[in-house]
């Protein structure tokens, strides 16, 4: 009799910590979103066909990555991709996404590979493109961090002054990094145009010697943003 009510309270003891260790489990909050990467790609009159071209092919290629499809199939990562040219044209031409496995990675790399040439003969107004990426992100998800990735190959010709923006950029907690695509022979006008008027404090930017140069440009790029490594 001694043995059987010393195992019974033992059992009822187990159950009350199966019970415990089940509402632990339970309660646990599904994976956060680490980072909001909203990607704003050049396309206005000086970015020509091919150009275009072999910007969404390294997008596609950047995706494709092993080391940056970890990071984002493990569900930390919502990315969304903005086209902008002059300065009322800016296109949101994929919404923001959450990638759940490789095959969801798959189909994003194919959209982005496809994707349509938003605007044609346009000016360059970064200045606007930076305030309507801004706005972008009271649609997104719920994410620690919030980064604006502008890529582009001119200094602006149109549109407001790059400073309001990155400012309010600032004021929102979203940092602003940069992609300058110099030809090559040119020097480096973009790139300190990004640096000096475009960025954020906490900003970067990386420089592409031409369009060429633009695939490898961007994964290593993505990569650091994604991986929290920043300055």
């Amino acid at each position: 009799m001694i043995d059987r009510m010393a195992s019974a309270c033992q059992h009822r003891r187990m159950l009350r910590c199966l019970t415990i260790c089940y509402g632990l489990v339970a309660a646990a909050p599904a994976p956060g979103c680490e980072t909001a990467l909203l990607l704003a790609m050049d396309v206005s009159n000086s970015v020509d066909v091919a150009e275009y071209r072999l910007q969404t092919d390294g997008l596609a290629l950047a995706l494709a990555d092993p080391d940056i499809a970890k990071i984002m199939t493990d569900g930390q990562v919502a990315i969304a991709v903005m086209q902008w040219a002059g300065a009322e044209r800016q296109q949101l031409s994929i919404d923001w996404t959450r990638i759940a496995d490789r095959e969801a990675l798959r189909q994003l790399a194919a959209r982005a590979s496809a994707m349509e040439r938003a605007f044609v003969l346009s000016d360059t107004a970064p200045g606007a493109a930076l305030d309507a990426a801004i706005t972008q992100f009271g649609r997104a998800p719920d994410c620690q961090r919030r980064i604006i990735d502008v890529s582009g190959d001119g200094t602006p010709n149109a549109g407001p002054a790059t400073e309001a923006a990155r400012q309010k950029a600032q004021r929102a907690g979203i940092t602003v990094n940069g992609l300058a695509i110099e030809a090559q022979g040119h020097g480096v006008a973009i790139t300190n145009f990004y640096r000096r008027r475009l960025i954020t404090r906490d900003g970067f930017v990386m420089t592409a010697r031409g369009f060429e140069s633009f695939a490898e440009t961007l994964r290593r790029k993505i990569l650091r943003e994604i991986s929290r490594v920043t300055g």
